[in-house]
């Protein structure tokens, strides 16, 4: 088994930067990349069949949230039943995760946004897209409501980068957050997704790339070969504290 490393938040921060400034991958390519491979991990995780299998997306008006507008883009395409909820009106959402949102409205994608009263349409996976890597306390408003929701669902739940709710850089649990059945987090895993406090809300952890550069985490003082050479999804296996795959 490969040992992984960890990333805390200011290094994966510093991984998005360099990204853009140094190899010029800008932000709408890294989004791609994830939302596609979230869109083919819900299909794994639908026995890869999605056709006319329903999915809820929930999703923020952040990156992350971005990540989700992807996935359910290619989920519609695919053929899937996708029923999107946003924790804000369309017109409040900003740069590339209104980009994204705006292809949706072209496709005449099926979509709204949380209101008092709003239940879950039932589904057979709901996507956890509503906050990523750089939350610092207690979900409030639309985004905690529908963490709540989504508990409260029988469906399994597939969160991108970490359980909404979750400190990616500590692992504390803040108050609600999502218990997912599985989590892709990207590039490397974080940290706080390795604590043992962590991982009833992590459930399956999953690894998908997104092109980062080995060179780049070279930079940062991170022996990293390339991972995915076989499979740009890979189970990722905790064992105290550390994430391991599969020899690359």
């Amino acid at each position: 088994m490969l040992t992984l490393p960890s990333l805390s938040t200011a290094q994966m921060v510093e991984v998005d930067r360099l990204m853009i400034v140094e190899y010029h991958i800008e932000l709408l390519q890294m989004m791609e990349n994830a939302g596609r491979n979230l869109a083919l991990l819900a299909k794994r995780l639908l026995d890869g069949d999605v056709a006319d299998r329903p999915v809820v997306v929930l999703a923020g008006r952040g990156n992350n949230g971005g990540g989700g507008l992807v996935a359910a883009r290619h989920l519609l395409n695919w053929g899937a039943w996708v029923q999107l909820l946003l924790t804000h009106r369309p017109e409040e959402y900003r740069g590339v995760p209104a980009h994204q949102l705006s292809i949706l409205t072209a496709m005449d994608a099926p979509l709204a946004w949380a209101e008092d009263g709003w239940e879950l349409p039932p589904a057979d996976l709901i996507i956890d897209a509503l906050i990523g890597y750089g939350l610092q306390g207690n979900p409030t408003g639309n985004a905690a409501t529908l963490i709540s929701l989504a508990n409260s669902n029988i469906a399994p739940i597939l969160s991108l980068d970490a359980p909404s709710g979750l400190d990616s850089n500590s692992g504390q649990l803040y108050n609600p957050h999502i218990n997912a059945t599985a989590t892709m987090t990207l590039a490397l895993p974080k940290a706080g997704l390795l604590t043992a406090p962590a991982r009833p809300a992590v459930g399956q952890l999953y690894l998908a790339d997104i092109s980062v550069p080995p060179a780049l985490y070279q930079r940062l003082g991170l022996d990293v070969p390339p991972l995915f050479a076989a499979d740009p999804i890979l189970p990722v296996e905790i064992r105290d504290g550390i994430g391991l795959i599969p020899d690359v």
